[in-house]
């Protein structure tokens, strides 16, 4: 028991050092007791919209959607979530069940602690407060900023925008244009707001102008100032 929690220790340490750092010595023993690790599979549903929110999820490894059902059985992802990020606390500090849900994009390892455990932390660490308040503003900033994109951008803006969110949030492989992520068409579709076959037409744009090249689900951005200046203007 004392080498898994020493082992548990060093993950939160690691891993989490941001918030970790914020804590005092008796606030950091009630997360180790109290803190949990997931292991998801692909495309597993983490909660779902509905639910009661219990935890807050920190994503350890992998990838994570945060996405809607709309109307007539389309999916609108709003967030994509990467290592190490919080998610699914904003509704228990609203009082609400969730309105969207979680899934994984690949297998994935998340660390959860029981939200009522950081009602109480919040309460009695200012820095602690001011971490999640920041959390949230910048939260909102992007979710503003997203809402005109997908509202005002043309079908070419959308998704020059939607590759250039992969790019930012998971970065490339080692050749430097591969994104290090392999969605579905579907996926990219739902991320920038569009039907699949309109996603898959605008891919093959981009290839036809040399922006980027589509190998099975593995996109090279081999232009990424040209798809920036679409993104900015579509």
């Amino acid at each position: 028991m004392v080498v898994m929690k020493r082992a548990l220790e060093k993950v939160i340490r690691e891993d989490l050092h941001e918030v970790w750092s914020l804590l005092s010595g008796e606030e950091k023993r009630l997360v180790i007791d109290n803190f949990e690790i997931h292991n998801f599979k692909k495309n597993q549903v983490i909660y779902g919209a509905d639910e009661e929110p219990e935890y807050l999820w920190a994503l350890l490894k992998g990838k994570v959607k945060k996405y809607k059902d709309g109307v007539g059985g389309r999916v609108q992802i709003l967030r994509l979530i990467r290592p190490v990020q919080y998610f699914g606390y904003r509704a228990f500090f609203a009082g609400e069940r969730y309105v969207s849900s979680a899934g994984t994009l690949e297998p994935s390892t998340l660390g959860t602690v029981p939200l009522s455990l950081v009602n109480e932390l919040i309460k009695n660490n200012n820095q602690l407060a001011m971490f999640f308040i920041h959390e949230l503003s910048r939260n909102l900033g992007s979710s503003d900023t997203r809402i005109v994109n997908l509202t005002q951008k043309h079908i070419r803006g959308r998704l020059a925008e939607a590759l250039i969110v992969l790019k930012d949030n998971y970065g490339y492989e080692e050749d430097n244009v591969t994104l290090r992520i392999y969605l579905a068409r579907e996926d990219l579709a739902n991320l920038s707001n569009m039907t699949t076959s309109n996603a898959i037409r605008t891919l093959s744009c981009f290839v036809n102008e040399k922006i980027i090249i589509v190998d099975g689900r593995k996109i090279k951005i081999i232009n990424e100032s040209a798809l920036r200046k679409i993104s900015k203007f579509g």
